[in-house]
């Protein structure tokens, strides 16, 4: 299946209820990473068990696709893990542009797994939208020291293979709801002993925002999921650099944030590119 600009659609989606979920998780304060990204995975979990009890298909899926979807479940869960640890032990600017590595090894995932082709063009914008990024959120000089970067970097890696399992997993024609209902509960039950073990007290407050989390992840997994499938990440991850904008617009909503120069250009960048890649796509395809 290939629908670009749904995917293009689909991937901005994804970008906004990311930028939401990174927020109400920085709003529910100081809990332990993994909890919050129990609850992150929880709220999916059940919404796509919804969808599939309501679907006619219901829980059945092709067992070939087995394999892909454990890969997709492994790696996706060791994306999510890397980068709330990130979070938590780093400068909220650091982690963010270690998490926005991401797009950028979905396209080198993809070159070698799914020989899905870069054209130089292609390149030279993903590596403008990352300095847009890096002039947004301003990485200090040590985004790259210490084990705390390294477990950040792993994370984006590990999101980028998981999109690749998508998109290879919507080639075969698996359900984009059994993907998301499987990686949640692979993601779910990972987590469990941790949270039994090392459980932090929350208050009314701090359950409503990872329930906010939570939903937002949910918008955000199924929109990042829909955008694989139908788009490879070659043509589409540039525009996964969108949600440091959406970041910024609930920084001055809620947190009375005003970008500085540096920023403005860095906006200025990835929407331009953004901008760019689509028109030329556009002229090219009519």
């Amino acid at each position: 299946m290939y629908n670009r600009r749904k995917g293009i659609l689909c991937i901005l989606s994804a970008a906004f209820f990311f930028a939401m979920m990174n927020t109400f998780v920085r709003l529910a304060g100081d809990l332990p990473s993994i909890q919050k990204s129990f609850f992150r995975n929880v709220v999916a979990l059940i919404f796509s068990t919804c969808i599939l009890l309501r679907s006619e298909e219901k829980f059945r899926f092709d067992i070939k696709n087995l394999p892909y979807l454990f890969g997709r479940s492994f790696f996706g869960t060791i994306g999510i893990l890397g980068n709330f640890y990130a979070i938590d032990h780093l400068l909220l600017s650091d982690s963010s542009m270690l998490n926005k590595l991401s797009p950028f090894f979905a396209m080198i995932f993809s070159y070698f797994i799914l020989k899905e082709k870069i054209s130089p063009v292609q390149g030279l914008s993903l590596i403008a939208a990352m300095t847009g990024c890096a002039l947004i959120v301003k990485p200090g000089t040590g985004m790259f020291a210490g084990h705390a970067s390294i477990i950040g970097i792993i994370g984006g890696a590990g999101a980028g293979l998981a999109y690749t399992f998508v998109r290879i997993l919507s080639k075969r024609g698996e359900r984009s709801a059994f993907i998301v209902f499987f990686f949640s509960v692979f993601s779910t039950l990972v987590t469990i002993p941790f949270i039994l073990a090392h459980h932090e007290p929350m208050s009314l407050y701090q359950f409503i925002m990872l329930i906010c989390a939570g939903f937002s992840a949910c918008g955000g997994q199924f929109s990042i999921t829909a955008a694989y499938s139908n788009a490879p990440a070659s043509e589409i991850s540039v525009f996964d650099y969108t949600q440091v904008i959406f970041a910024a617009v609930w920084g001055f909503v809620l947190f009375h944030q005003l970008p500085d120069v540096w920023s403005v250009v860095g906006y200025a960048m990835i929407i331009g590119t953004a901008v760019l890649m689509f028109l030329r796509r556009e002229k090219k395809a009519g």
